[in-house]
């Protein structure tokens, strides 16, 4: 009995062997999926300073970037189980999952009532995507380029469901705007009437979604194809790159999920603060420094790609996560505050929806003819700019009602 002791115990040594080895192998892959994974050092330091509730300006800012490696991570994740789920069901993955950040930030934020963040950061991921990136990919890739020309229709037809979604957020303040509230009676009664039409207008923007992915995936896959094959060569730059497994992509999206989801408990715990101490608005917090943390890894991505003269797939990075965000994301924030008691509404300020439709216009019009510049990057990205100097100086309902009293 003695005798065989030694050689079960290296049976089991020669078993966790190529264990750790593979489980070295993938840590080391999908730490070097992007160069933005080095920050990854902040996580240790944004849940120490989470946990051990020290100052909360440096909770914030920890957390804060800690929040961006983790996104990339979890994008990487999503990229690896999606190749191995075959195109259609890859497709939608990527769909769902693309947008995972934003999703737990903001249902984090909902849970703590902070609607104000939500909806500010749910339109400044629209309008990070949609001028800021697409701007340094038009910059990025014709600085040395007379000119870049991509799939004028697939883009259009992205540009066109962003128009709609405009749409479902004009239609609610223009709403609230042509009622008056002369009294608490009327208010009450106005703000029950915009919730319900915010939550059949989410059902309605759901489906379209739903139909756009059927359009992309399958009735009119064709249109899209010039996107996958850019993608796939892309991939065939870098053949000897190891892939996850099914099993290790899993464990590195729950494992990835849980980390931003204690990172961005922390992060949302903080903004009351940061907003007393810095003189910052929730509205300028949620609508310029929160879409960084889910955006930065896409914002890469598509730049990387851009300067690669990779067009489609650019553009399909940038303007493909704005549409998630305003035909997914959104509505569903609202159902799922619907679903936990709280009024979530599709109704913002009349300035947001304003910034929303000059950026909707401006990209309508700058992929209109199906061909890009180094100039027209300049202009998208000095209309972000501009946008994000106003929303500095917009000050908060609550600032403005303190002063009043």
């Amino acid at each position: 009995m003695e005798s065989n002791t030694p050689l079960l115990s290296q049976g089991l040594r020669n078993k966790k062997t190529p264990m750790l080895q593979a489980m070295w192998r993938d840590i080391v892959v999908v730490f070097k999926s992007s160069p933005i994974n080095y920050l990854i050092a902040f996580v240790p330091l944004g849940l120490m300073f989470g946990y051990g509730k020290l100052s909360v300006t440096w909770n914030f800012i920890l957390n804060f970037v800690a929040i961006i490696p983790l996104a990339a991570i979890l994008a990487f994740a999503t990229e690896e189980l999606a190749d191995k789920a075959g195109s259609t069901l890859g497709g939608l993955l990527n769909a769902t999952l693309g947008n995972a950040v934003e999703l737990i930030v903001s249902i984090i934020a909902l849970r703590s009532g902070q609607v104000t963040i939500v909806q500010a950061s749910m339109l400044g991921s629209i309008l990070s995507n949609l001028l800021l990136v697409l701007g340094f990919c038009f910059l990025a890739g014709g600085y040395n380029r007379v000119e870049q020309n991509f799939n004028q229709t697939a883009a259009q037809t992205m540009s066109s469901l962003l128009a709609i979604s405009c749409a479902s957020l004009l239609i609610p303040a223009a709403f609230r705007a042509s009622l008056p509230d002369d009294n608490k009676k009327q208010d009450l009664l106005i703000n029950a009437k915009i919730l319900s039409l915010s939550r059949s207008t989410s059902i309605v923007l759901l489906v379209v979604y739903v139909c756009f992915l059927y359009f992309q995936l399958g009735s009119h896959h064709t249109l899209f194809e010039q996107q996958e094959e850019e993608a796939d060569e892309v991939l065939e730059q870098h053949p000897k790159r190891h892939t996850l497994s099914v099993k290790s992509s899993i464990i590195v999206l729950v494992v990835t999920t849980i980390l931003v989801s204690i990172c961005a408990d922390f992060l949302v715990g903080s903004i009351d603060h940061v907003v007393e101490t810095s003189g910052l608005s929730k509205t300028f917090i949620g609508l310029i420094v929160i879409p960084i943390v889910g955006n930065a890894a896409e914002h890469v991505t598509s730049v990387v790609v851009a300067t690669k003269n990779k067009m489609d797939l650019a553009l399909s990075v940038a303007i493909g996560s704005s549409l998630q965000i305003a035909l997914f994301v959104t509505p569903t924030m609202v159902l799922i505050g619907w679903a936990i008691g709280v009024p979530m509404t599709l109704n913002f300020s009349t300035f947001e929806t304003a910034t929303l439709f000059i950026s909707v216009f401006l990209s309508n019009y700058l992929i209109l003819d199906g061909l890009s510049n180094y100039l027209e990057g300049i202009m998208s990205i000095a209309m972000y700019v501009l946008i994000a100097l106003a929303f500095f100086y917009y000050p908060d309902q609550e600032a403005l009602s303190s002063l009043s009293t």
